[in-house]
């Protein structure tokens, strides 16, 4: 049994979950500083999901990049996706297009920014 789809479908599912408890932080803390919501507006509780799910993230990178046969620029680029706002859509949209989210990709992400490649 290959780990290589299941690495590839938790890594989506896990990018996703990440934008959306940073939408979430973002919204609390909106509701703090602006509305002055009272109990902070959520953002300790929101905060601490958006902070684990961010550690979360950064495992799965680690997890599909080795399953899935990333290098490390495309690894580092995973790395760096997590800290905008959405980055790890973006992220993950462009794995697809570059076909990295499946199990051949060993081989193709080394010539991933080659001008070939496009």
């Amino acid at each position: 049994m290959t780990s290589g789809p299941l690495a590839a479908r938790w890594f989506r599912v896990i990018a996703t979950f990440e934008a959306i408890s940073w939408t979430a932080l973002l919204v609390a803390m909106f509701l703090k500083w602006i509305v002055k919501a009272p109990h902070e507006g959520g953002v300790p509780v929101v905060g601490m999901i958006h902070g684990v799910g961010f550690v979360i993230y950064l495992l799965s990178t680690v997890w599909a990049a080795r399953r899935l046969g990333w290098g490390l620029r495309v690894t580092l680029l995973g790395f760096v996706a997590g800290f905008p706002p959405f980055g790890t859509i973006v992220f993950e949209r462009w794995l697809v297009r570059h076909g990295l989210l499946t199990t051949g990709s060993a081989r193709s992400s080394d010539a991933v920014g080659s001008p070939s490649r496009g």
